[in-house]
């Protein structure tokens, strides 16, 4: 694990979440009026949620955190950013959406969680997540420490296969790098993906913003990921590819294709640039471990 990058990037995302926040408008008037930042992909593999706890990994600024709760979810958010935590808390309280929001290192919070037996129906992480992430192991063993028996990690991220390319749409960077990729700093996403990212509408907000932090980003592969979750005990549902990317315009020429599903330009190739996982434990994490990694049936 990489602890000393993980604060890095606290102080990375502190700075960034301040300038993305800037882009979207009232939200809490737009969770007043019955909105929702959840795309159908994510509804889809969650399923029905009334009345479950749900654990929302990485949750950013609780937008999402948010419209699960709306869907009739308990919800507890997890972050490591301050900023985040601090703006999902407000959201919060000013949509009258109730949720939990717990600002932590996450492999710490899972740590935490496990001394404190908490456990969940569902565990829920979408979109530029395991990227900030050193080590998939610890992650793969604390959702499945984490989930009730019976209970499912919904997983949806941009595809690693996208990240090869430059933003020209040339292939430029390796496959899954084994090292930490070192950027000058998270960035204003948000404004460069314009209305695709902001709900309830997009306001100029911070005009060229540059992070004073830098950022180191962990590059994994969909092989790495599903060994990861098998090797923590859990049983592998759904998994899926999808040709366009969820309101994310990261390279030239993108057209969205409706709803705010982003695609390469036309005279481009199909390709995939999103992909979800639905996972299930099944009997208890101790049991599959001591069972050499067989489930029980």
């Amino acid at each position: 694990m990489s602890i000393d990058l993980h604060e890095a990037n606290r102080l990375s995302w502190n700075a960034a979440t301040v300038a993305h926040n800037s882009h979207k408008g009232d939200q809490a008037a737009f969770f007043r009026a019955g909105g929702s930042t959840l795309y159908p992909e994510e509804i889809e593999l969650l399923g029905d949620i009334a009345g479950l706890d749900v654990l929302h990994l990485q949750c950013n600024s609780g937008q999402d955190s948010l419209s699960l709760a709306r869907r009739g979810a308990n919800v507890t958010g997890v972050d490591i950013s301050d900023e985040a935590i601090a703006f999902a808390t407000r959201l919060s309280a000013e949509s009258g959406i109730a949720a939990a929001f717990e600002r932590s290192d996450l492999f710490g919070w899972f740590d935490a969680a496990r001394k404190a037996g908490r456990r969940f129906d569902r565990v829920f992480a979408s979109y530029g997540t395991i990227c900030w992430l050193s080590d998939l192991g610890v992650w793969a063993r604390g959702i499945a420490d984490v989930l009730k028996p019976g209970g499912r990690f919904a997983f949806v991220e941009f595809h690693p296969f996208a990240m090869v390319f430059d933003q020209g749409w040339k292939p430029h960077y390796d496959y899954a790098p084994k090292d930490p990729v070192a950027e000058a700093g998270v960035g204003d996403y948000v404004a460069d993906s314009g209305a695709g990212l902001a709900h309830g509408g997009y306001q100029e907000g911070v005009v060229g913003f540059t992070n004073p932090h830098p950022s180191f980003e962990f590059n994994w592969g969909i092989a790495d990921v599903v060994q990861a979750l098998i090797d923590a005990g859990l049983r592998m549902e759904v998994l899926k590819e999808y040709p366009y990317a969820n309101g994310w315009v990261a390279f030239e020429g993108m057209r969205d294709l409706g709803g705010g599903r982003m695609a390469p330009p036309a005279a481009m190739p199909s390709l995939p640039l999103m992909y979800a996982i639905v996972a299930a434990k099944v009997g208890s994490t101790a049991e599959y471990r001591e069972k050499g990694g067989r489930p029980s049936s």
